[in-house]
């Protein structure tokens, strides 16, 4: 970590986390740069990983790779099989890895991952998480889905992955891409247990008001 982030470090309740990034080739490199942006902000140590189609979509999308890895504590080189957080033992005592995320996260990279396929960084990244009992996060982000993406992304869940589809959300009236967004982040967020509120939570005051707007005729 360098100095300026090391002086930035204070007691709140994020200062002993570090989580690893994966980014992939899927669309929605604007995900991950605000998933790097909040963790930054609550002074999250983060290892960021980009696949090769990670960062074609991210040059296109955002404008250059360089953008996320400016948010990152670390970088490293996708190919990089012998890197420290390919092994078990950097997922405890004081580098300890709490969390993986891929986000976003491609088919290819889901079917690699429900079969035990690990030929680069990420893929071993996300094979010691699993066998290290780490929390795992991936955003898929394919429509429509076909059968291998089903079991392939239900495999994965078995084996104890979260599993958060960048879906739509309309309850707290969306008025921009960038409330998508955070609502998305914010459920990671949730799931890492850092206090994050981007977007409004859903309240009972919301479920009285929709009653009173549909007659008290709120049945599905």
């Amino acid at each position: 970590m360098n100095d300026e982030r090391r002086r930035e470090r204070t007691d709140g309740e994020s200062r002993d986390m570090r989580v690893i990034v994966g980014v992939t080739g899927a669309s929605g490199a604007i995900l991950a740069e605000r998933l790097l942006q909040v963790l930054r902000e609550r002074l999250v140590e983060v290892d960021l990983i980009i696949t090769p189609a990670g960062r074609y979509i991210v040059k296109h999308e955002l404008g250059a790779p360089e953008k996320l890895e400016e948010l990152a504590t670390e970088t490293y080189d996708i190919y990089d099989t012998a890197a420290d957080i390919a092994s078990g033992s950097q997922y405890a005592g004081s580098q300890n890895r709490v969390a993986l995320i891929v986000i976003p996260c491609t088919m290819n990279v889901v079917a690699k991952m429900a079969h035990g396929i690990s030929d680069n960084l990420l893929l071993r990244v996300f094979d010691v998480a699993l066998k290290e009992g780490k929390k795992i996060i991936i955003v898929p982000r394919e429509v429509p889905l076909n059968e291998n993406h089903l079991e392939n992304l239900l495999k994965l869940r078995k084996m104890g992955v979260i599993i958060i589809p960048p879906l739509m959300t309309f309850y707290y009236k969306p008025g921009r891409i960038e409330d998508m967004v955070n609502y998305i982040i914010q459920k990671i967020c949730d799931h890492l247990n850092i206090t994050c509120e981007l977007v409004p939570r859903w309240h009972t005051d919301n479920t009285s008001k929709m009653r009173r707007d549909a007659g008290d005729d709120t049945r599905v």
